[in-house]
């Protein structure tokens, strides 16, 4: 509540610079009076406070509760082979490259390796402001087409990953997950990830298998088992509650978005890299030439416009 609140001040505060500001360049304007060098003053602040607004009323698109809340990312290979694992791994690279341009805190969670290249599969916490209301756009399979690096024929490749995005539960919200001991199965093992001679020693990575829905979450990033487990949990609370939201919601895509094989035809976007390069959001119709600046994590164009697309669809609803 008080981080609630500490936010709430800084809002209000934000719009009240806003006024001022835009009070002063009407000062400024009617002293101005054709003078050159004022009027370049006057048309720089104007897109200063043209893109501090801009920003405001992206503010006012976060509709959901939970926007404000940490993320918890899951990426899953789909159809496509070992392509596919290559693709969940670069789909990762581009949140966490998204991410670190925000500033935003990640946490590696969980990688389970390819058996040639890239990942089966993948759990990451984005820890910032709104992380859940950003990324919570990119729920859905991606679709890439590329000249596969795999193939000595030099082919052209289709291959799918889903991504999932949870709110992190936090404080009260926790309250809304309950979970009986009774229903889960919790199983250490050595972690395969970074540690040194450490990993080879002690069982420190946790695999907790929710009987009741067959959910099951790993977690091997940290050295104690027993923080190993803390995040383990905090992850598989993040899963139930999502599934809870789920079920009770009108529509079924109010938390998480509908349930959809990571094969052809379920895409929400495209990422073509070969004969040409394209991304486009199959929702919005948004078009951005440059693929690979979308791979290096410029995902803000799709994020905004799946947020205005968002608030159009609840309009029309």
């Amino acid at each position: 509540m008080a981080r609630e609140a500490a936010e709430h001040r800084q809002l209000i505060a934000s719009w009240d610079r806003l006024e001022k500001r835009s009070r002063d360049l009407i000062e400024l304007d009617q002293l101005a009076d054709g003078d050159p060098e004022l009027e370049k003053q006057l048309a720089d602040e104007r897109a200063l406070i043209a893109n501090d607004l801009r920003s405001r009323e992206l503010d006012l698109l976060f509709t959901d509760p939970y926007a404000n809340h940490n993320a918890v990312v899951t990426l899953s290979v789909g159809q496509g082979g070992v392509e596919a694992q290559d693709w969940v791994e670069m789909l990762m690279r581009m949140y966490l490259k998204w991410a670190e341009r925000k500033g935003f805190e990640t946490e590696i969670i969980e990688t389970s390796p390819g058996e040639e290249a890239g990942l089966k599969s993948a759990t990451f916490i984005v820890r910032g402001p709104r992380a859940y209301g950003l990324l919570r756009s990119e729920h859905g399979v991606h679709r890439l087409v590329r000249i596969s690096p795999f193939d000595q024929n030099h082919r052209r490749h289709t291959s799918f990953a889903l991504v999932e995005v949870m709110p992190e539960l936090e404080g009260s919200d926790e309250n809304a997950v309950v979970i009986n001991p009774q229903d889960l199965r919790i199983d250490t093992y050595r972690s395969t990830g970074a540690g040194g001679q450490h990993v080879n020693k002690t069982d420190s990575a946790i695999r907790i298998t929710h009987l009741p829905t067959g959910i099951v979450v790993t977690c091997q990033n940290e050295r104690s088992q027993m923080k190993n487990r803390e995040t383990a949990m905090k992850v598989l609370k993040a899963r139930l509650f999502q599934r809870q939201q789920q079920e009770a919601a009108e529509q079924r895509d109010q938390i998480r978005g509908q349930v959809m094989p990571a094969e052809f035809g379920s895409q929400i976007r495209n990422y073509v890299l070969q004969p040409y390069t394209l991304v486009k959001d199959v929702r919005t119709g948004l078009e951005v030439g440059n693929a690979q600046s979308v791979l290096d994590g410029d995902i803000d164009p799709f994020i905004e416009a799946w947020l205005r697309w968002r608030l159009s669809q609840n309009g029309a609803s």
